[in-house]
């Protein structure tokens, strides 16, 4: 009975009841929405980089090491011996290693020195893979990976020539004119910091410094690009190189032998501890989002109040209507309350509804633009507590208008001073 009496009464007020679902529902999307957006920086910015054991780099600060070799974001202190990097790779604890080389710029873009190993190692958003959108990884000397940021801002194609700036700066004075790169392949996207890369091999970029060792060109010893070999190039250093331990037990055994290495100073750090440590430094970020969610949720929970408060208040009549014809507090009270959840609880489901599409429809864009990665998964335990909440908040805030409608007299319900 009360089922159908409430079912009647919603749909007499469909205009009012169909505002109060909406409260709700932008309640549950703006609170919903803001949770998964926070969740998917943090597991974007954490998810970098995996499967990778150590980070070893020279002897400086593990957030400055972990910064301009993943983020490519600022300078090395200091260079490490290749030939360090060489012995390092033959120790039996180490599974496999990807060098990196930094020290120039393609229009703003760091340019990357490394090899094969890693289009074959390199792993982001657990256990996701480098791939080529196009063409094939670099051979030769002179070729060049671009990733897939860079070729769309630039809008290279393969085959076209590009001319590297010397130093990091995008308006570098020198470029390496003598010496133009052949776009040989495009990766794929993965929005991680590897879209705005430039991917040389390290005979590349060793071969254009090549007359450079006084940080300005001496041309009588550039090299030729048509006949230099890689037999004509001696790698002497690299800016770090990516390790994975054969097995993951001896990473901490590794990484104390790596960090008391006799022959020149190093640093191995965890990437994994380094990005949460990272993460705490800009944890203002993630606070500043926490807290409009809870902003959010404030003002959801009260504009269900307000909403369903004013509804129901408009309706003392009804409700002295239904106390005339024998229906008693309890029944009153079930009612209103009844009334209330299934507003917050219909609400809720459309709130959850609209996340959904606006995940599938923005979600590419989100994921292109700004490369924030939120996936369409089902609600977890958080945004289930969220839910939980809510409907039982619904159900609480009908015994408010109850509570009135049963004080109310049945005179004063029949006879509605305007």
């Amino acid at each position: 009975m009360i089922h159908f009496i409430t079912l009647k009464s919603i749909k007499n007020r469909k205009f009012t009841a169909g505002l109060c679902m909406a409260s709700i529902a932008l309640s549950v999307v703006l609170f919903l929405g803001v949770e998964r957006l926070r969740k998917g920086a943090r597991d974007g910015f954490t998810n970098t980089i995996s499967k990778t054991d150590l980070i070893v780099g020279a002897r400086s600060g593990p957030l400055n090491l972990l910064l301009y070799t993943v983020f490519h974001m600022g300078s090395p202190t200091n260079n490490i011996h290749y030939s360090t990097y060489q012995k390092l790779k033959k120790n039996p604890m180490i599974g496999w290693t990807i060098p990196i080389s930094l020290g120039d710029n393609y229009k703003g873009y760091r340019v990357v020195g490394t090899n094969e190993d890693f289009f074959k190692y390199y792993k982001y958003r657990g256990d996701e893979s480098i791939k080529l959108k196009e063409g094939k990884p670099f051979k030769g000397i002179f070729d060049v990976v671009l990733g897939s940021q860079v070729a769309k801002e630039l809008g290279h194609k393969l085959g076209d020539r590009i001319i590297i700036s010397h130093g990091l700066s995008k308006n570098a004075l020198y470029k390496h004119n003598e010496s133009p790169f052949k776009i040989t392949g495009i990766l794929e996207k993965t929005s991680t910091p590897v879209d705005r890369g430039v991917y040389v091999s390290l005979y590349g970029i060793e071969a254009i410094h090549i007359g450079w060792e006084t940080g300005a060109p001496n041309e009588d010893k550039l090299v030729n690009p048509e006949t230099i070999t890689k037999d004509d190039i001696k790698i002497a250093q690299i800016t770090s190189f990516l390790v994975g331990a054969k097995n993951r037990i001896l990473t901490l055994r590794l990484g104390r032998y790596i960090g008391t290495y006799e022959d020149e100073p190093l640093l191995a750090i965890i990437p994994g501890m380094a990005l949460q440590q990272l993460w705490k430094t800009m944890g203002y970020v993630e606070q500043t989002l926490f807290l409009v969610s809870l902003c959010v949720l404030v003002v959801g929970l009260l504009g269900i109040i307000i909403s369903l408060y004013t509804s129901i208040n408009e309706r003392r009549r009804e409700m002295a209507i239904l106390r005339s014809l024998g229906a008693g507090p309890a029944s009153i009270l079930g009612l209103l309350v009844y009334e209330s959840g299934l507003l917050v609880f219909l609400g809720s489901l459309l709130g959850l509804s609209s996340l959904y599409g606006c995940l599938f429809a923005i979600g590419p864009f989100l994921e292109s633009e700004f490369s924030l990665f939120i996936p369409i998964q089902l609600p977890d335990i958080k945004e289930l507590t969220f839910l939980f909440s809510i409907l039982i908040v619904g159900f609480i805030v009908g015994f408010i208008p109850a509570f009135k409608a049963y004080k109310n007299s049945l005179q004063d319900g029949l006879t509605i001073k305007v």
